[in-house]
């Protein structure tokens, strides 16, 4: 596929999904909640224990464990709210309205928020082990100690990777091949510490239940980092190919 042709196919499958019935589209997006929260806690394993590895190669683990949770979502079929901020594109081009579009981003994060804090709630139950609960709480403290703006800006930057791994995956037909383009930019997005707003609706309360956090901290990470995320996907990716591929075109 070109890349216009991508953009093309991206505009119709999002349109689609936006018009999907709620009783389809937020149980697919609680199941995307899972699925980054099973990553999430994934990463979390990598962390431990591996300081020796250095701070690089540690990132760079966690990273590429971390994109089992994309990998999910795309093979398995599910609805994430990080991945879903491309319909912008077709908001741009005409075929998706703007309230249409903020209906489907509000139902699909709210059941992304179910099932990442459903599967806290899980993992603090089964008692996980001491060293890795360290590991969930010193991330998390972190992440809620980060400036709003420093926050907004990695989740700009995750999600720019994120949408970029969705998009490179929609242009490929195999399944190892999308397991092959989502990788790279997960991990990377990972690595270098940015920030994603799904991820964070699984660690910030399952680091609560733990031992405790920062819950005005937490609320202001998630503000900010979903902000950023909408920006980034949205803005940056969705728009600017919309300008390049789309821009005056009549698509499908």
């Amino acid at each position: 596929m070109t890349p216009a042709d991508v953009a093309a196919k991206v505009l119709s499958a999002g349109e689609e999904r936006a018009r999907a019935p709620l009783a389809t589209m937020f149980p697919l997006a609680v199941l995307a909640g899972a699925f980054i929260a099973i990553a999430a806690q994934l990463a979390m394993v990598a962390l431990t224990g591996t300081e020796g590895l250095g701070y690089g190669l540690r990132q760079v683990l966690a990273g590429g464990v971390f994109s089992v949770g994309l990998v999910l979502v795309v093979v398995a079929g599910a609805e994430l709210f990080t991945g879903d901020n491309l319909l912008v594109i077709a908001a741009a081009a005409g075929r998706l309205s703007i309230g249409r579009l903020l209906r489907t981003w509000a139902v699909v994060l709210a059941g992304n928020a179910v099932g990442a804090v459903g599967l806290a709630v899980l993992v603090a139950l089964s008692h996980p082990a001491e060293p890795v609960r360290a590991t969930v709480i010193a991330v998390a403290t972190a992440k809620v100690a980060l400036p709003f703006g420093v926050a907004f800006v990695r989740g700009i930057l995750c999600n720019v990777l994120v949408c970029l791994a969705v998009w490179c995956a929609t242009a490929c037909e195999g399944t190892g091949e999308k397991v092959l383009v989502i990788v790279g930019p997960i991990a990377a997005f990972v690595a270098c510490g940015f920030e994603h707003s799904v991820a964070n609706f699984y660690l910030l309360p399952l680091a609560a239940m733990l031992g405790g956090l920062d819950l005005a901290g937490a609320a202001r990470n998630l503000v900010a980092v979903t902000a950023g995320n909408v920006v980034g996907g949205g803005g940056l990716v969705a728009l600017t190919y919309w300008w390049i591929y789309l821009r005056g075109q009549k698509v499908g």
